[in-house]
């Protein structure tokens, strides 16, 4: 599964995290430059966006939103923290990787 994550400038461990449930980083976008915030087209061909709401105003994160839905692709809205993270993915259904288990 490929991830477009919003927010953030550095992601930190939350690649490790989406391992442990068998996703990928396909795409990031901070969310300053404006031009992203507008037209969101990096959402072509991902399976999940995740939204770091600690880091995106308003608007952007209507903008992904919505256009996920148009698209029927899932998203989650978090803060940007591992244990956050793990909690929303887990509410929309991903599951952990038995490897990651162990």
């Amino acid at each position: 599964m490929q991830a477009l994550i919003v927010g953030a400038d550095h992601l930190g461990n939350i690649p490790q995290t989406l391992a442990q449930f068998g996703i990928t980083v396909g795409h990031h976008v901070s969310g300053r430059n404006p031009s992203h915030q507008r037209s969101p087209s990096h959402i072509n061909g991902m399976d999940v966006v995740i939204l770091f709401t600690d880091f995106l105003n308003h608007n952007a994160m209507r903008n992904y939103r919505d256009i996920a839905q148009k698209r029927n692709v899932r998203f989650v809205a978090c803060r940007r923290s591992s244990c956050d993270l793990t909690r929303s993915l887990e509410k929309i259904g991903a599951v952990k990787s038995l490897s990651a288990v162990h």
